[in-house]
């Protein structure tokens, strides 16, 4: 699978608000259906990168294309800017069939996915020290496919 990271300014260079719309910027850089429907989730993602939780654990976007990982920096990283990967991605991750999975404490796991619930299905939220699941993703390797290792190792 391929995985594409971006490593975001937040708080105090953007206010959590700026943040979270630099990041659909970032994901649905065109007016649409997915770009809506990450501005319908704009409460809880900035209540997220306020918590500060993606220094260590990423959202990640995936489906039919690469897995995107978007972290954030904080407080003097943040300011510093020299840890900051903000480049526009070469595609568009939302353009097809695609999820985003926010990183969650524990503690608010709960109303965060109710609330994700309530506005999408594509956009849920997973304890921040547990992974995406790549049986979740269409990226998954495909169980079919068989290396012949003679005519690989042959000179």
């Amino acid at each position: 699978m391929t995985v594409v990271s971006r490593t975001v300014r937040a708080i105090p260079h953007r206010p959590a608000s700026d943040t979270w719309a630099f990041i659909i910027d970032l994901l649905a850089p065109s007016a649409g259906a997915a770009r809506s429907e990450l501005q319908s989730v704009r409460g809880t993602a900035c209540a997220l990168i306020a918590e500060e939780i993606m220094t260590d654990a990423s959202i990640v976007v995936y489906g039919s294309g690469p897995r995107v990982r978007i972290y954030c920096l904080f407080n003097e990283d943040a300011l510093e800017g020299d840890r900051a990967s903000e480049s526009a991605l070469s595609f568009v991750p939302t353009e097809e069939d695609w999820k985003l999975s926010f990183p969650c404490p524990q503690d608010d796991l709960q109303w965060v996915q109710k609330a994700l619930k309530a506005k999408s299905s594509r956009i849920t939220a997973r304890d921040k020290d547990a992974s995406v699941e790549d049986g979740d993703s269409d990226n998954r390797a495909d169980s079919s496919l068989t290396i012949d290792k003679e005519a690989f190792l042959r000179l």
